[in-house]
């Protein structure tokens, strides 16, 4: 792992995106954009008309059934006369039969996923059909993502050796080469993405999602996030209260913790998935990790890494498996409980010398194509997170202070997570956000998701959102894996599906299983 705070949402929804735009012009009012007191950017209503009243020429998409078009929004908010972004976005137009409802914008999470391409691969298609007969479906990638004036940092061999750079670094020369090693990543964004680095924050993203959502033609927002995308939703509902509509924050963030929080509460997570893997890799014939307890499959994970830090194995080309690459592809495998049997196979072949297995899922983790290239999703979540919030910790030396806390949260995953966390230490653009509660007095029910043994969004987390929210309805799903909707649980989907049909949130503490 090399970035802390990547808040992603689940495999099939990484592997799907996609926008969904409905281009009428702005309902009446809708123009002027709220304020709030809290937020002294503000920008002025009247320079951002321009903004809230463009018209999209809507093309194809090449993808049957959506439309994609470009949408302009001001790049610095407090000066919205100057220069313009170019904003990817893409929808596809309801159904029927039945009511239309407007549209229904979503987010994967992230930060850094494509929102077009899950539109696109998952949610204009697989989400439940009386939803996308009533819906318009909708995305916007978010500034600094995907097709949305992407954040770019390094070449292919450059990530390549950045993600093979040792992260459990055992004396002070090799945190030292750990900490070269996210300078060297800050400094290929400043010098291949500096226009945009400094304005790809959170609250950036969610005014964008109004101008969109008045260039649509809605009155309301409705929308779907998961992830990192419950934070962009409820920075939504805190900057505009009275637009917000029907929001589903499913795998919740929690806004009101500071970045070393969120990373070790986030690493226990990863903990508690893990065990939970390891509680059913006891019972199966093929587990490669032992077969009596949790407790040895803990141990003997723990061992196996300590190995590869030694001594990598071959994989059959350039990279060969390291404990780095390994612990990836462990994590990779704990966002959604149908990976673990590919991971007991890979890890069954990394501890009989073939390191290939456990490296693909290293590199599906950080979206790296077979031509060696990769996404820039690695690039938006550092450049996202490193803006949102002040860095965990700003030195080496804060580290080591804290390994024996994150350690204790997770001893198989603890040191090399509280190592990731240095990696906004270095970062060219200082933060502009700061943790607080978001409440969004005024805004109509929203339903907040969390799962009760997600690894990386904790369900304290679901449990804290709901609560801070003036309007939260928190909803339980009793689970593993990462985010509940659309994910098995007809008791999850119905509540889910009532919610954004009808408007009724499911009765307080709903719990399924």
């Amino acid at each position: 792992m090399d970035n802390r705070r990547l808040f992603r949402a689940t495999a099939t929804a990484l592997a799907a995106a996609g926008l969904l735009i409905f281009g009428c012009t702005p309902a009446p009012g809708s123009s002027a954009p709220e304020s709030r007191a809290s937020d002294s950017s503000t920008p002025d209503p009247s320079a951002l008309k321009k903004f809230y009243d463009q018209k999209l020429k809507w093309r194809s998409c090449g993808v049957p059934g959506f439309q994609c078009a470009t949408m302009k929004a001001p790049l610095d908010y407090a000066k919205p006369d100057g220069t313009e972004i170019k904003l990817a976005v893409s929808r596809k137009k309801a159904s029927g039969p039945g009511k239309r409802l407007g549209s229904l914008l979503v987010n994967p999470g992230g930060p850094g996923g494509s929102a077009i391409g899950y539109l696109q691969g998952y949610a204009g298609i697989g989400y439940p059909a009386p939803v996308r007969a009533q819906y318009d479906m909708a995305a916007i990638d978010p500034r600094g993502v995907a097709r949305s004036e992407p954040v770019e940092c390094l070449t292919g061999p450059e990530m390549d050796a950045y993600t093979q750079v040792d992260q459990t670094p055992d004396d002070q020369t090799e945190s030292g080469l750990l900490a070269a090693s996210f300078k060297k990543f800050a400094q290929g964004c400043e010098k291949r993405s500096s226009g945009i680095l400094s304005h790809v924050s959170t609250v950036e993203a969610a005014r964008d999602m109004d101008i969109f959502r008045a260039v649509l033609g809605d009155k309301k927002l409705s929308y779907v996030g998961a992830s990192y995308g419950t934070f962009l939703g409820a920075t939504y509902a805190e900057l505009f209260p009275q637009r917000t509509g029907r929001l589903v924050l499913d795998g919740a963030m929690d806004p009101s913790l500071p970045a070393r929080d969120l990373n070790r509460d986030q690493t226990a997570g990863f903990e508690t998935a893990f065990q939970s893997f390891a509680q059913d890799c006891v019972q199966q014939p093929d587990c490669p990790l032992g077969n009596t307890t949790a407790a040895e499959v803990s141990a003997r994970m723990k061992a196996f890494f300590l190995t590869l830090d030694a001594e990598p194995v071959p994989t059959g080309e350039s990279r060969p498996l390291g404990e780095s690459l390994a612990t990836t592809g462990v994590i990779a495998a704990m966002y959604d409980e149908s990976a673990w049997p590919q991971l007991r196979e890979a890890l069954a072949a990394a501890m009989d010398g073939d390191g290939a297995p456990l490296l693909e899922l290293a590199d599906s983790y950080y979206e790296r194509e077979s031509d060696g290239s990769y996404a820039n999703l690695m690039y938006a979540n550092s450049a996202v997170n490193c803006l949102d919030l002040p860095p965990a910790f700003t030195t080496p030396e804060e580290v080591t202070q804290a390994l024996p806390t994150f350690e204790q949260a997770s001893p198989v995953f603890g040191k090399g997570l509280a190592w990731a966390s240095l990696n906004c230490a270095y970062w060219p653009t200082k933060a502009t956000g700061t943790p607080h509660r978001i409440e969004a007095k005024g805004a109509a029910p929203i339903v907040v998701v969390g799962t009760t043994r997600d690894p990386a969004t904790p369900y304290k987390w679901a449990q804290s959102l709901a609560t801070q929210l003036s309007s939260g309805t928190l909803l339980t799903y009793d689970g593993d894996g990462h985010t509940a909707y659309g994910r098995g649980s007809d008791c999850i989907d119905t509540a889910i599906n009532t919610y954004l049909l009808e408007g009724t949130p499911p009765p307080p503490a709903k719990k399924c299983s």
